[in-house]
């Protein structure tokens, strides 16, 4: 009795236990085609990125000079009542400028350049021979041995064949030209339509959200606008100073040099340090007091860019901590080079006026009044 109970308990657990059934995962094709479609249309994008990633470095070049020459528009334009008077005028004294420097230090520096031209032979002389300041480089590392071998080997036969170096010098001299006069007018009508354009895309929003992007608008506006001033202003202290320091010591090229500090100081953290180290092996090469004084001023520029000017520029605008700034030129860096590296701060502070935003929304606080 005992064991027929016990076998119907066993039958009625065993028709408790559910039956293991195999999964099936359906997709419908309306879902499998939209995932192609993403993946063939992200494909198309970065192609047409790729391809025409020279004439988005200048679309970004004119927009970079166009958030530099805009608040001067903006105060004239308020005085005045006109943007297009506005825009005309800033841009007209912004091409005189621009000329009127050319013609004080562009023989300058055409001079320089061809004075250093015509000492590079005497400079790969003594390098060849292990003589001067650069001799160690063949004394100790054969470094024109190793050269001497690579041509022979014909590394660079292709490269610097006649008529290869002349088609790349007639195309980048084109492209130079080309680049320097739609840079140009991009920035022209980037000042006259550039408002006229923003209020445009805001009149697309719905009322309730419009105050609220036109309020994040300004602020990357004010962020990346004053960044951008900001650096250019640093930029044309540091080369200012550097010509400054090397007509001083009497070291030659200065103007060239000046220029050359300038342009790198551009780059945030590493742009200085490069700069440093070209002029101060330039300064070296003239004479070892020279070099000392040079590699001196560096190191304190450094500290005062570094402590007191940078800080009222990136805690004024920006708003970046240190890491942040480092992090976000890194990934600039990587991504896309130079560009990268400079477009990196404002990208950076322009993500941090979003998100700034979305917690602020989040939290239900008030959409701060523009001005």
């Amino acid at each position: 009795m005992a064991s027929r109970v016990e076998a119907i308990r066993r039958c009625r657990d065993a028709a408790q236990v559910p039956e293991e059934r195999e999964r099936v995962v359906y997709f419908r094709p309306r879902a499998v085609f939209v995932v192609i479609g993403i993946l063939v249309s992200s494909f198309i994008v970065l192609e047409i990125v790729w391809l025409s990633r020279h004439i988005l470095t200048w679309i970004f070049i004119a927009l970079f000079l166009t958030l530099a020459l805009n608040p001067a528009v903006d105060r004239l334009e308020h005085r005045i009542k006109r943007r297009g008077i506005a825009t005309g005028t800033v841009f007209i004294a912004a091409l005189v400028g621009v000329a009127l420097i050319g013609w004080l230090f562009i023989p300058i520096l055409v001079d320089q350049v061809n004075n250093f031209v015509d000492k590079v032979p005497s400079y790969l002389d003594d390098l060849t021979k292990g003589r001067g300041r650069l001799g160690f480089l063949q004394e100790k590392y054969h470094l024109v041995d190793k050269a001497r071998k690579a041509l022979e080997d014909g590394g660079a036969s292709k490269l610097f064949g006649i008529s290869g170096t002349a088609l790349a010098v007639a195309k980048g001299v084109v492209t130079v030209v080309l680049a320097t006069v739609t840079i140009v007018f991009m920035t022209f009508f980037m000042l006259l339509e550039g408002p006229a354009w923003v209020e445009r895309f805001f009149s697309l929003l719905k009322p309730a959200s419009r105050q609220r992007w036109q309020a994040v608008g300004h602020d990357i506006y004010r962020t990346v606008g004053g960044y951008v001033t900001g650096n250019l202003l640093i930029s044309l202290i540091a080369g200012t100073l550097t010509a400054i320091v090397l007509a001083i010591m009497g070291v030659p090229f200065a103007i060239a040099l000046g220029l050359i500090v300038g342009i790198l100081d551009l780059i945030p953290l590493a742009g200085a340090t490069i700069a440093a180290i070209i002029v101060g092996t330039v300064a070296f090469l003239h004479s070892i007091p020279a070099g000392i004084v040079v590699v001196a001023f560096f190191i304190v520029y450094q500290q005062v860019e570094n402590h007191i000017l940078q800080p009222v520029v990136y805690g004024r605008t920006v708003q970046l901590s240190p890491l942040a700034v480092l992090i976000a030129v890194l990934i600039g860096a990587e991504l896309a080079g130079v560009l990268g590296a400079l477009a990196a701060i404002p990208v950076a502070g322009a993500i941090q006026v979003i998100f700034l935003d979305w917690l602020r929304h989040r939290r239900g606080e008030p959409v701060p009044e523009t001005g």
